[in-house]
């Protein structure tokens, strides 16, 4: 049963967005969410990911990390709100989920440890804007997304979410960003992780129930297949407990999202960035606005991500994270029928 749309909130106004006041909790992906300067790319993209940019990010340009930052915006088009599910368009909101812990540039606590900022927040909140509604964000954890979404409590989610089989059966997407997993490792380590036999025999930290475990998972079974020493995987409750445990030399990398993993990099001098992988893998995924199934929104969503592609401001959300390396051209609806 759907929660009604008219249900009484506890909310807390921020920067042109209402914020519920509950619902912190820890995010699946154990990267550290650090502020510091912006993400380079230092590859390039493969040209994986459904056509993805391959323009680079800005090297050596410092992200605003403040509360106080000044918020991209986008105007409204008509023709493209009369595209809303009536509902939706009736109650003139947009009910956006987000990991409430937070991963660094995806989500995450702005330095007044207040504010929500990041690049998902921005992308929910231009579509929000184009479809002339106004943004209500919902904080959740990478757990509990599924569970919230289906029970109606959500009209969209943003959490680095990538498209999959399993998650198509149950939600629709529309696509706005290519999705790569890295691995991040001591600076100056004398190995290059990148496939499964360059794992072998290390140990690996990994988020559990995320992408980069089923791939991990799905590398180790191969390894094993071929008679060869599998990855031991750890799972760690923090960021900072990862990051200690690599800086011990506990643990040979942790893998994580490429955004979140360089945005780490950037800012500190014993880390590094290594490999590129699909999250997909062994197929490409992209990263998209999840909803559930058959809710109508979908479609207006990608509308809204197209007009704002053709007008630069979706550019500028990217840019503005160090995610231009993640960019795609277009997005697009995807179902269990059109995947």
């Amino acid at each position: 049963m759907s929660t009604p749309r008219t249900l009484r909130r506890r909310t807390l106004a921020l920067g042109g967005l209402m914020l519920p006041l509950a619902g912190l909790a820890a995010c699946a992906d154990p990267v550290s969410s650090a502020r510091g300067p912006g993400a380079s790319d230092p590859g390039g993209s493969d040209g994986g990911g459904g056509g993805a940019s391959d323009a680079g990010g800005s090297p050596g340009t410092a992200i605003d990390t403040s509360g106080t930052q000044e918020l991209i915006r986008a105007s409204a088009d008509p023709e493209i709100a009369a595209l809303l599910p009536e509902e939706i368009a009736a109650a003139g909101v947009l009910r956006a989920g987000t990991n409430g812990a937070g991963t660094a540039p995806l989500a995450f606590l702005a330095d007044d440890n207040t504010t929500y900022i990041g690049s998902e927040i921005d992308i929910a909140r231009i579509v929000a804007d184009r479809l002339g509604l106004a943004l209500d964000l919902r904080l959740t954890t990478w757990e509990n997304w599924p569970l919230k979404l289906e029970a109606g409590e959500f009209d969209v989610v943003h959490a680095n979410i990538g498209i999959n089989a399993e998650r198509l059966q149950k939600f629709d997407f529309a696509s706005y960003r290519a999705a790569y997993m890295s691995f991040l490792a001591a600076k100056g380590a004398d190995f290059f992780l990148e496939d499964p036999d360059s794992v072998s025999g290390r140990i690996i930290a990994v988020g559990a129930a995320t992408n980069q475990e089923r791939i991990l998972t799905d590398w180790n079974a191969q390894l094993e297949a071929e008679g060869k020493t599998p990855a031991q995987l750890k799972n760690y409750s923090s960021d900072a407990d990862t990051l200690l445990a690599l800086g011990s030399g506990r643990i040979d990398a942790t893998m994580g999202p490429y955004a979140s993993q360089s945005f780490v990099a950037a800012r500190r001098t014993d880390v590094e960035v290594q490999g590129r992988i699909d999250a997909g893998w062994p197929d490409q995924t992209l990263v998209a606005a999840t909803f559930p199934a058959g809710s109508g929104l979908a479609a207006a969503y990608a509308a809204a991500l197209n007009s704002l592609i053709a007008d630069g401001t979706y550019a500028a959300v990217q840019e503005r994270w160090g995610l231009t390396a993640e960019s795609l051209p277009e997005s697009r609806v995807h179902t269990q029928e059109n995947p």
